[in-house]
Protein backbone atom coordinates (compact mmCIF):
# COMPACT_ATOMS: atom_id res chain seq x y z
CA UNK A 1 0.00 0.00 0.00
CA UNK A 2 0.63 3.44 -0.18
CA UNK A 3 0.64 5.62 3.25
CA UNK A 4 0.87 9.15 3.71
CA UNK A 5 2.58 9.96 6.84
CA UNK A 6 1.68 13.26 8.53
CA UNK A 7 4.27 14.42 11.19
CA UNK A 8 6.95 11.82 9.69
CA UNK A 9 9.92 13.68 10.52
CA UNK A 10 8.74 13.69 13.94
CA UNK A 11 9.97 11.75 16.81
CA UNK A 12 7.07 8.91 16.18
CA UNK A 13 6.59 9.30 12.31
CA UNK A 14 10.14 8.59 11.68
CA UNK A 15 10.10 5.58 13.90
CA UNK A 16 6.41 4.76 11.93
CA UNK A 17 8.09 5.40 8.65
CA UNK A 18 10.66 3.19 8.79
CA UNK A 19 8.25 0.38 10.22
CA UNK A 20 6.42 0.86 7.51
CA UNK A 21 8.66 0.60 4.75
CA UNK A 22 9.92 -2.61 6.69
CA UNK A 23 6.45 -4.01 5.97
CA UNK A 24 6.95 -3.34 2.52
CA UNK A 25 4.72 -0.09 2.06
CA UNK A 26 5.44 3.27 0.02
CA UNK A 27 5.90 5.97 2.12
CA UNK A 28 4.54 9.61 1.24
CA UNK A 29 6.57 11.48 4.32
CA UNK A 30 4.97 14.94 5.22
CA UNK A 31 6.20 17.44 7.98
CA UNK A 32 5.38 21.03 8.86
CA UNK A 33 9.00 21.13 10.57
CA UNK A 34 7.40 23.16 13.69
CA UNK A 35 10.12 24.40 15.88
CA UNK A 36 8.36 22.85 19.22
CA UNK A 37 9.67 19.35 17.85
CA UNK A 38 12.17 19.81 15.56
CA UNK A 39 15.70 21.20 16.37
CA UNK A 40 17.25 24.45 15.61
CA UNK A 41 17.32 25.73 12.27
CA UNK A 42 14.65 23.43 11.34
CA UNK A 43 16.02 21.40 8.06
CA UNK A 44 13.59 18.70 6.40
CA UNK A 45 15.30 15.06 6.24
CA UNK A 46 15.85 13.93 2.51
CA UNK A 47 12.55 13.31 0.93
CA UNK A 48 9.97 14.49 3.45
CA UNK A 49 7.74 17.02 1.93
CA UNK A 50 7.37 20.34 4.12
CA UNK A 51 3.87 20.95 4.25
CA UNK A 52 1.62 22.25 6.61
CA UNK A 53 -1.42 20.00 7.18
CA UNK A 54 -3.63 23.24 8.11
CA UNK A 55 -3.40 23.87 4.66
CA UNK A 56 -3.94 20.20 3.28
CA UNK A 57 -6.35 21.40 0.99
CA UNK A 58 -3.38 23.08 -1.55
CA UNK A 59 -1.85 19.60 -1.46
CA UNK A 60 -4.74 17.53 -3.02
CA UNK A 61 -2.61 16.17 -5.76
CA UNK A 62 -0.10 14.76 -3.13
CA UNK A 63 -3.30 12.79 -1.65
CA UNK A 64 -3.77 10.80 -5.24
CA UNK A 65 -2.96 7.17 -5.22
CA UNK A 66 -2.46 7.11 -1.72
CA UNK A 67 -4.34 3.85 0.49
CA UNK A 68 -4.41 5.32 3.67
CA UNK A 69 -3.39 8.51 5.13
CA UNK A 70 -1.43 7.78 9.21
CA UNK A 71 -1.88 11.53 10.77
CA UNK A 72 0.88 11.95 13.31
CA UNK A 73 1.49 15.42 13.18
CA UNK A 74 0.13 17.64 15.86
CA UNK A 75 0.86 19.96 18.85
CA UNK A 76 1.82 17.44 21.97
CA UNK A 77 2.19 18.00 25.58
CA UNK A 78 -0.22 19.72 28.27
CA UNK A 79 0.37 22.72 27.06
CA UNK A 80 2.40 24.65 28.77
CA UNK A 81 0.47 27.62 29.19
CA UNK A 82 -3.24 29.05 28.35
CA UNK A 83 -1.65 31.18 25.40
CA UNK A 84 -0.50 27.56 23.89
CA UNK A 85 -4.85 27.16 23.45
CA UNK A 86 -4.96 28.83 19.71
CA UNK A 87 -1.79 26.21 18.82
CA UNK A 88 -3.19 23.09 19.65
CA UNK A 89 -6.45 24.50 18.06
CA UNK A 90 -4.67 25.03 14.48
CA UNK A 91 -2.34 22.57 14.65
CA UNK A 92 -4.83 19.79 15.58
CA UNK A 93 -8.27 20.79 15.20
CA UNK A 94 -8.09 23.14 12.56
CA UNK A 95 -5.23 20.47 10.71
CA UNK A 96 -7.04 17.58 11.53
CA UNK A 97 -10.55 19.30 9.66
CA UNK A 98 -8.44 20.31 6.44
CA UNK A 99 -6.77 17.04 6.11
CA UNK A 100 -10.06 14.87 6.38
CA UNK A 101 -11.45 17.57 3.65
CA UNK A 102 -9.21 16.93 1.47
CA UNK A 103 -8.91 12.90 1.72
CA UNK A 104 -12.32 13.48 0.32
CA UNK A 105 -11.25 15.15 -2.57
CA UNK A 106 -8.96 13.14 -3.55
CA UNK A 107 -11.05 10.35 -2.40
CA UNK A 108 -8.55 8.55 0.00
CA UNK A 109 -11.17 6.05 2.10
CA UNK A 110 -8.61 5.02 4.95
CA UNK A 111 -7.78 6.82 8.50
CA UNK A 112 -5.42 6.17 11.17
CA UNK A 113 -4.52 9.30 13.75
CA UNK A 114 -2.75 9.56 16.94
CA UNK A 115 -5.02 10.25 19.56
CA UNK A 116 -3.54 9.92 23.76
CA UNK A 117 -4.56 8.87 26.43
CA UNK A 118 -5.38 12.16 28.10
CA UNK A 119 -8.98 12.00 26.51
CA UNK A 120 -9.95 9.87 29.25
CA UNK A 121 -9.16 12.69 32.10
CA UNK A 122 -8.67 10.51 34.69
CA UNK A 123 -8.78 6.62 35.35
CA UNK A 124 -11.79 4.55 36.07
CA UNK A 125 -12.27 4.70 39.97
CA UNK A 126 -13.61 2.51 42.84
CA UNK A 127 -14.36 2.62 45.93
CA UNK A 128 -14.57 -0.50 47.98
CA UNK A 129 -17.68 0.39 49.81
CA UNK A 130 -19.31 2.60 47.28
CA UNK A 131 -18.53 0.90 43.85
CA UNK A 132 -16.96 2.96 41.06
CA UNK A 133 -17.00 6.54 40.90
CA UNK A 134 -16.21 9.62 38.94
CA UNK A 135 -13.87 12.16 41.04
CA UNK A 136 -14.56 15.86 40.60
CA UNK A 137 -11.02 17.98 39.02
CA UNK A 138 -9.02 17.92 41.85
CA UNK A 139 -9.14 21.79 43.90
CA UNK A 140 -6.05 23.59 44.16
CA UNK A 141 -6.61 23.43 48.18
CA UNK A 142 -6.73 19.93 48.22
CA UNK A 143 -3.19 20.07 45.92
CA UNK A 144 -2.01 22.83 48.04
CA UNK A 145 -2.48 20.95 51.11
CA UNK A 146 -0.88 17.75 49.49
CA UNK A 147 -3.80 15.69 49.16
CA UNK A 148 -3.50 14.29 45.73
CA UNK A 149 -4.95 10.83 45.69
CA UNK A 150 -8.74 11.42 44.63
CA UNK A 151 -11.66 10.67 47.44
CA UNK A 152 -14.82 8.78 47.20
CA UNK A 153 -17.44 11.53 47.07
CA UNK A 154 -19.69 9.69 49.36
CA UNK A 155 -17.47 8.89 52.31
CA UNK A 156 -14.25 10.64 51.68
CA UNK A 157 -11.82 7.36 51.43
CA UNK A 158 -9.10 7.13 48.62
CA UNK A 159 -10.57 5.91 45.71
CA UNK A 160 -8.25 2.86 44.00
CA UNK A 161 -7.70 2.86 40.63
CA UNK A 162 -8.48 0.54 37.45
CA UNK A 163 -7.77 0.09 33.71
CA UNK A 164 -9.55 2.37 31.24
CA UNK A 165 -10.98 0.11 27.72
CA UNK A 166 -12.17 2.38 25.46
CA UNK A 167 -15.68 2.56 26.39
CA UNK A 168 -14.90 4.83 29.11
CA UNK A 169 -16.27 8.14 28.59
CA UNK A 170 -14.02 11.34 27.83
CA UNK A 171 -13.57 13.90 30.27
CA UNK A 172 -10.36 15.98 28.47
CA UNK A 173 -8.92 18.34 31.28
CA UNK A 174 -6.18 20.68 29.52
CA UNK A 175 -6.01 22.24 25.88
CA UNK A 176 -4.34 18.82 24.53
CA UNK A 177 -6.63 16.86 25.60
CA UNK A 178 -9.68 18.66 23.86
CA UNK A 179 -8.11 18.68 20.68
CA UNK A 180 -7.59 15.28 21.07
CA UNK A 181 -10.89 14.39 21.60
CA UNK A 182 -11.72 16.81 18.76
CA UNK A 183 -9.65 15.29 16.09
CA UNK A 184 -11.52 12.28 17.56
CA UNK A 185 -14.71 13.17 16.49
CA UNK A 186 -13.52 14.52 13.41
CA UNK A 187 -12.99 11.11 12.33
CA UNK A 188 -16.14 9.71 13.25
CA UNK A 189 -17.79 12.58 11.24
CA UNK A 190 -15.43 12.17 8.24
CA UNK A 191 -15.48 8.86 8.18
CA UNK A 192 -20.10 8.72 7.77
CA UNK A 193 -19.50 11.36 5.61
CA UNK A 194 -17.08 10.93 2.98
CA UNK A 195 -17.87 8.08 3.46
CA UNK A 196 -14.61 5.88 5.06
CA UNK A 197 -13.24 4.10 8.02
CA UNK A 198 -10.88 5.47 10.49
CA UNK A 199 -8.77 4.49 13.25
CA UNK A 200 -7.69 6.71 16.39
CA UNK A 201 -4.70 4.98 18.68
CA UNK A 202 -4.59 6.22 22.47
CA UNK A 203 -1.05 6.27 22.58
CA UNK A 204 -0.10 6.28 26.93
CA UNK A 205 3.54 7.83 27.56
CA UNK A 206 5.69 7.13 24.80
CA UNK A 207 9.57 7.45 25.14
CA UNK A 208 12.61 5.74 23.11
CA UNK A 209 15.42 7.26 20.98
CA UNK A 210 14.46 10.16 18.84
CA UNK A 211 12.48 11.80 21.44
CA UNK A 212 13.05 15.86 21.84
CA UNK A 213 15.42 16.66 24.64
CA UNK A 214 14.59 19.91 27.20
CA UNK A 215 11.45 21.46 25.48
CA UNK A 216 8.74 22.04 27.52
CA UNK A 217 6.69 20.09 25.39
CA UNK A 218 8.57 16.90 26.12
CA UNK A 219 7.77 14.05 27.73
CA UNK A 220 8.43 13.32 31.23
CA UNK A 221 10.91 10.94 30.98
CA UNK A 222 12.79 13.06 28.32
CA UNK A 223 12.61 15.95 30.72
CA UNK A 224 13.74 13.29 33.85
CA UNK A 225 16.90 13.00 31.52
CA UNK A 226 17.82 16.31 30.22
CA UNK A 227 17.88 16.97 34.15
CA UNK A 228 20.93 14.50 35.32
CA UNK A 229 22.77 14.96 32.38
CA UNK A 230 22.21 18.69 33.43
CA UNK A 231 23.87 17.07 36.64
CA UNK A 232 20.41 18.33 38.52
CA UNK A 233 18.11 15.54 40.08
CA UNK A 234 14.99 14.68 38.24
CA UNK A 235 12.43 16.32 40.14
CA UNK A 236 9.14 14.40 40.47
CA UNK A 237 6.03 16.33 40.64
CA UNK A 238 2.76 15.57 43.76
CA UNK A 239 4.51 12.40 45.65
CA UNK A 240 5.53 10.59 42.83
CA UNK A 241 2.74 8.60 43.39
CA UNK A 242 1.00 9.42 40.03
CA UNK A 243 0.40 5.74 37.89
CA UNK A 244 0.92 6.03 34.34
CA UNK A 245 1.92 3.73 31.67
CA UNK A 246 5.29 4.14 29.46
CA UNK A 247 5.00 2.55 26.34
CA UNK A 248 7.85 2.51 23.84
CA UNK A 249 8.27 3.91 20.42
CA UNK A 250 9.09 0.98 18.47
CA UNK A 251 5.74 -0.49 20.12
CA UNK A 252 3.92 2.65 18.97
CA UNK A 253 5.21 2.11 15.41
CA UNK A 254 4.32 -1.21 15.93
CA UNK A 255 0.98 -0.67 16.55
CA UNK A 256 0.17 2.25 13.53
CA UNK A 257 1.33 -0.43 11.20
CA UNK A 258 -1.33 -3.40 12.40
CA UNK A 259 -3.84 -0.24 12.22
CA UNK A 260 -3.01 0.94 9.14
CA UNK A 261 -3.08 -2.89 7.88
CA UNK A 262 -6.39 -3.40 9.75
CA UNK A 263 -8.30 -0.20 8.48
CA UNK A 264 -8.91 -1.55 4.83
CA UNK A 265 -10.71 -4.16 6.44
CA UNK A 266 -13.35 -2.34 8.44
CA UNK A 267 -16.79 -1.48 7.61
CA UNK A 268 -17.47 2.31 5.84
CA UNK A 269 -18.48 5.02 8.07
CA UNK A 270 -17.15 3.23 10.91
CA UNK A 271 -14.47 4.83 13.42
CA UNK A 272 -13.13 2.81 16.28
CA UNK A 273 -10.30 4.08 18.88
CA UNK A 274 -7.43 1.42 20.28
CA UNK A 275 -5.50 2.18 23.50
CA UNK A 276 -1.75 1.56 22.68
CA UNK A 277 -0.03 0.68 25.80
CA UNK A 278 2.59 -1.47 27.62
CA UNK A 279 0.22 -2.87 29.73
CA UNK A 280 2.38 -2.74 32.93
CA UNK A 281 1.61 0.65 34.52
CA UNK A 282 4.60 2.31 36.95
CA UNK A 283 4.45 5.15 39.17
CA UNK A 284 6.09 8.27 38.05
CA UNK A 285 8.46 8.43 40.83
CA UNK A 286 9.63 4.37 39.77
CA UNK A 287 10.09 6.07 36.14
CA UNK A 288 12.60 8.31 37.13
CA UNK A 289 13.98 5.62 39.38
CA UNK A 290 14.22 3.45 36.40
CA UNK A 291 15.79 6.13 33.94
CA UNK A 292 18.71 7.18 36.46
CA UNK A 293 19.41 3.25 37.06
CA UNK A 294 20.25 2.93 33.58
CA UNK A 295 22.41 6.34 32.76
CA UNK A 296 25.95 6.99 34.79
CA UNK A 297 25.00 9.69 37.03
CA UNK A 298 24.64 9.09 40.30
CA UNK A 299 21.72 11.33 41.37
CA UNK A 300 18.29 10.27 43.34
CA UNK A 301 15.09 11.79 42.10
CA UNK A 302 13.58 14.35 44.12
CA UNK A 303 9.98 14.20 45.03
CA UNK A 304 9.08 18.41 44.80
CA UNK A 305 5.02 18.12 46.03
CA UNK A 306 4.90 20.47 43.42
CA UNK A 307 1.60 19.94 40.84
CA UNK A 308 0.44 21.37 37.64
CA UNK A 309 -3.80 21.60 37.46
CA UNK A 310 -4.28 20.28 34.19
CA UNK A 311 -2.90 16.84 35.63
CA UNK A 312 -4.49 13.82 36.74
CA UNK A 313 -3.45 11.40 39.68
CA UNK A 314 -3.76 8.48 37.48
CA UNK A 315 -4.21 6.86 34.00
CA UNK A 316 -4.16 3.66 33.37
CA UNK A 317 -5.46 1.74 30.30
CA UNK A 318 -6.25 -1.77 29.16
CA UNK A 319 -4.40 -3.21 26.30
CA UNK A 320 -7.08 -6.19 25.44
CA UNK A 321 -9.12 -4.66 22.64
CA UNK A 322 -5.61 -3.40 20.81
CA UNK A 323 -4.38 -7.05 21.17
CA UNK A 324 -8.03 -9.03 19.90
CA UNK A 325 -8.94 -6.71 17.08
CA UNK A 326 -5.56 -5.46 15.66
CA UNK A 327 -3.19 -8.36 16.84
CA UNK A 328 -0.90 -5.77 19.26
CA UNK A 329 0.77 -6.25 21.99
CA UNK A 330 3.43 -4.43 23.01
CA UNK A 331 7.18 -6.09 23.58
CA UNK A 332 9.22 -3.40 25.23
CA UNK A 333 8.60 -3.03 29.17
CA UNK A 334 9.40 0.19 31.10
CA UNK A 335 12.23 -1.73 33.10
CA UNK A 336 13.97 -2.65 30.47
CA UNK A 337 13.08 0.00 27.74
CA UNK A 338 13.12 2.93 30.80
CA UNK A 339 16.82 1.92 31.44
CA UNK A 340 17.91 1.55 28.18
CA UNK A 341 15.98 5.28 27.47
CA UNK A 342 19.26 6.60 29.75
CA UNK A 343 21.39 6.20 26.79
CA UNK A 344 19.17 6.39 23.64
CA UNK A 345 20.25 9.25 21.37
CA UNK A 346 17.53 12.27 21.98
CA UNK A 347 16.98 15.10 19.44
CA UNK A 348 18.75 18.32 20.17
Amino acid sequence: MTVLVTGAAGFIGTATATALRAAGHDVVAVDAMVPQAHVRPVTAPEGVHVLDVRAADDWVGLLRGVDVVCHLAAMVGAGVTVADLPLYAAHNDLGTASLLAAMARAGVPRFVQASSMVVYGEARYRCPDHGHQTPAPRTVEDLEAGRFDNACPRCGRVLDWETVTEDALLDPRSSYAASKVAQEHYATAWARQAPGSAISLRYHNVYGPGMPRNTPYSGVAAIFRSAMEAGRAPVVFEDGGQVRDFVHVEDVARANVAAVQAVGGRDQGSHAAYNVCSGEPVTILDVARMVTAGSAASLSPVVSGEYRLGDVRHVVASPARAADELGFTARVGPKEGLARFARDPLRA
